[in-house]
């Protein structure tokens, strides 16, 4: 099976296969295994030994921007949130949550976030301690200029909060060269190519000792985490740890480390054009124009014709060997399809043959059935 969302992603055999064995997660071996992802990820992240720390919490990424939220942004502070689509509206609802207040800046759907206005709603309100930004927002396709909109928030005298949930691995960040973020909050299971149930936070570590005692929350205290890790060592943990997704992703390093950014960048790339491509030979169009069309998630229009049905059309498909999204997370009539992962360009064209195939299907058996 084709596996074509965004996340979790198809996986290489050997990363399926570090996960298909138990493990001791106190055992000295695990721990060290432990303390090499943390040192892999600071690097993935352009985080600098001594100045930041990776740090694993079990779960999806929700629960680290969560804890992110409730570690770095002081109870009395405020977060400015750029309206980007679902996962920023997620993001403003665990730092409501938190209890902390949150100020969305409206942001049109299919535009990109523009600085300028961020930059005069930090100057209107003094409260706001830290801008929050999703950097590739999954639900419209739309990689944000998550490094321009930090360098604006930091020149405003304010802290930053990075969702890089489905960007890192692919896009490129530079976690030293951005002293305002406090945090970037990645998951194993998206372009690191790894398994679900791992998130990581990457961050500041004068950030942390400021942030402890804030978070009213001991499971999802990256503070105290940190503390920990001081403790009891780099490999140590607090709770039981998602053992088999941290092995897996050791393995998932691997082939980053042996591809590079900038290569995986270029393949998810040679992905989304492959796919566009085919799909247009069919008349089938995506939602996004070329110019803003990100490497890791495309929006496909949907036919406006009554024979559409996007659960019929994704069984259709499933039974052509692709699996994509049952849902969608915009307005306009779509399917989503994820550029990511363990697959190539040859298998997006395969798909874009199975997609006009499915429709084909679609559009017969209602003719058939009228």
């Amino acid at each position: 099976m084709l596996l074509l969302i965004p996340g979790p992603v198809m996986t290489h055999p050997s990363v399926r296969a570090a996960a298909a064995q138990d493990y001791a997660p106190w055992d000295m071996s695990f721990r060290d295994l432990v303390a090499r992802v943390r040192e892999r990820m600071l690097a993935v992240a352009g985080g600098r030994a001594g100045e930041h720390a990776a740090l694993l919490l079990p779960g999806s990424g929700h629960f680290a921007v969560e804890a992110a939220m409730r570690t770095f942004v002081p109870s009395g502070g405020g977060v400015l949130v750029p309206d980007t689509g679902e996962y920023a509206a997620r993001l403003a609802r665990l730092a409501q949550e938190a209890g902390r207040r949150v100020v969305l800046l409206p942001v049109d759907e299919g535009a990109l976030v523009d600085a300028a206005r961020v930059a005069q709603a930090l100057a209107d309100d003094p409260g706001l301690t830290h801008l929050a930004i999703v950097y590739s927002e999954t639900s419209s396709g739309l990689v944000h200029d998550a490094v321009a909109l930090a360098q604006v928030a930091g020149a405003a005298g304010r802290r930053v909060l990075v969702d890089a949930v489905s960007a890192m691995g692919a896009l490129p960040f530079d976690l030293g060269a951005l002293p305002m973020v406090d945090c970037v909050v990645v998951t194993a299971n998206k372009c690191l190519e790894s398994l679900p149930g791992l998130s990581i936070s990457v961050a500041r570590i004068d950030q942390l000792l400021a942030g402890v005692g804030r978070a009213g929350s001991w499971s999802l205290d990256l503070a105290d985490l940190y503390l920990h890790t001081l403790r009891a060592g780099p490999g140590s943990h607090r709770f039981t740890p998602a053992a088999q997704a941290i092995a897996a992703l050791d393995v998932a390093l691997d082939r980053y480390d042996a591809e590079g950014q900038p290569a995986r960048l270029a393949r998810y790339t040679a992905n989304r054009d492959t796919l566009r491509a085919g799909l247009r030979t069919h008349g089938i169009e995506p939602l996004l124009p070329d110019a803003l069309q990100g490497p890791i998630v495309m929006n496909v229009a949907a036919p406006s014709e009554p024979w559409w049905d996007l659960q019929r059309f994704v069984d259709q498909l499933k039974e052509r060997g692709v699996l994509i999204s049952n849902f969608t997370n915009t307005g306009a009539p779509h399917f989503r399809v994820g550029c990511i992962g363990a697959i190539m360009p040859a298998d997006m064209t395969m798909a874009a043959e199975a997609m006009a195939g499915a429709m084909a299907d679609l559009r017969t058996a209602y003719q058939k059935a009228a």
